[in-house]
Order: C-alpha cells, then structure tokens, then sequence
C-alpha cells in the first residue's frame, strides 16, 4: 500500500465512507483536467463539488465524466 492509499484509507475512515465507496481514479482523473484546463485552485473545489452531488445522489462515474467533460472543453470555450 502506497502513502496515498495509506492516506485515502485513514481519511475515509474518519468521515465514515468505506473504501469501497472511494472514486480515487475518477476524482484525481478530475482533479487533473480541472487543474491543467482551467485553474489549479479550481481543482480541489471542483472535488468538493463532484462530492457534493454524490453525497445527494449523483453517480460518481457520471458526475466526474460530465465535471472531466466540461474541464477538457474548458480552453476552447474561453
């Protein structure tokens, strides 16, 4: 297990979410193209934002697909 695993797994359990329940690819997949196409500081609130819409019934898959869409196509929208 790597210290990012070691991490996720420790912080995961301190709010309760079971690793099973853990996106890491789809989330840092995210972070990435909202860091790199956008703005870096807009990449961690994008995070909580996918979260957010999880946590009220989005699926995570959907959510980071349609958020990574979005960021892709950021550079040529503006």
């Amino acid at each position: 297990m790597n210290e990012l695993d070691r991490w996720i797994a420790a912080a995961g359990a301190k709010l309760g979410v079971p690793p099973e329940e853990l996106a890491v690819s789809a989330v840092l997949d995210v972070t990435r193209d909202v860091a790199h196409n956008v703005l870096r500081p807009a990449a961690p609130l994008t995070s909580y934002l996918m979260g957010l819409a999880v946590g009220r019934g989005a699926d995570p898959a959907e959510a980071a697909e349609k958020i990574g869409a979005l960021a892709r196509s950021w550079a040529k929208e503006s």
